[in-house]
């Protein structure tokens, strides 16, 4: 990725090496120039007394791929849980601080944690398509559920879902075959293509491609790139080489906190933090 900073004829050398990139250009007001789609502030998360995120301040950008690497263990799913209300869903946990979505606070009393979900969609490790189903209701599933009925309205946003998943050419044939008929990686962009008829403005993904061959993790990867022209997506991720393919901004986690955070080719190849240098060279994780 290639990423020019932003230059002053009178600046010294020291200081144009210091100046932010365009990515994270500051405005006259010390803001960034581009909103983030998402923020935490202060974000803490818990299972039990167990503290699994230890205030965790994070900014997301609009229409940009962002990785969240770091070791197992490290909190980066239970982060990536924090952002749609999922944590809350497991006996036990719970969380606290803030997660702006275009600002607003979707822990405030009286936000609906269902409304939340549909506007920050999930991709989970393993593809879930509904065993029972078959393709074309895997992808009007959740549709159905919020009272719209078959017809060509449907018909249309089952269609363009499982196109922007790149999935329509080689199913459109079979969609009355069971979900669970094809293959793991079509799996994989079904449930993708029934997060994506949710329309939601955010997608999560948590490790989505780790149990994909490598040509079905290929067309996953394709795909992230591509969703991020109408989406904001957020992927978890064990795969460094994966996070630099496919990323535009990148975030370490270790033991709970966020180590370091930025355009992805500047922390691979310029790490502030000697913890990144580590863990990116392989000596720990």
């Amino acid at each position: 990725m290639n990423v020019e900073k932003r230059e002053d004829p009178g600046m010294s050398e020291q200081e144009r090496q210091r100046a932010p990139t365009d990515e994270f250009a500051m405005n006259t007001t010390g803001s960034m120039d581009v909103a983030p789609k998402l923020q935490s502030e202060g974000l803490r998360a818990f299972f039990g007394k167990n503290e699994a995120l230890h205030g965790i301040d994070f900014s997301i950008r609009p229409n940009k791929v962002t990785a969240i690497i770091g070791p197992s263990g490290c909190g980066k799913s239970t982060f990536l849980r924090c952002l749609n209300r999922m944590h809350e869903l497991t006996p036990g946990a719970k969380a606290s601080g803030q997660v702006l979505l275009d600002g607003g606070n979707i822990y405030a009393p009286k936000i609906d944690p269902v409304l939340v979900r549909r506007r920050i969609g999930m991709v989970f490790q393993k593809p879930n398509p509904f065993p029972t189903m078959d393709i074309y209701d895997n992808v009007a599933a959740g549709l159905k559920l919020t009272g719209m009925k078959k017809g060509k309205n449907l018909d249309d946003i089952v269609k363009n879902s499982l196109q922007q998943a790149s999935l329509w050419d080689e199913v459109k044939d079979e969609l009355h075959k069971p979900g669970t008929s094809i293959s793991g990686g079509q799996q994989q962009r079904l449930c993708i293509a029934r997060t994506i008829a949710m329309q939601p403005e955010v997608i999560l993904m948590d490790e989505p491609c780790s149990a994909l061959d490598p040509i079905a993790t290929s067309k996953v990867e394709e795909l992230m790139v591509q969703l991020k022209g109408t989406y904001t997506v957020v992927v978890v991720t064990h795969n460094m080489q994966q996070a630099a393919r496919v990323a535009d901004f990148t975030a370490f986690f270790y033991l709970g906190k966020l180590i370091e955070s930025g355009p992805t080719a500047s922390l691979f190849e310029k790490p502030r933090e000697e913890l990144t240098e580590r863990y990116l060279t392989g000596r720990f994780g």
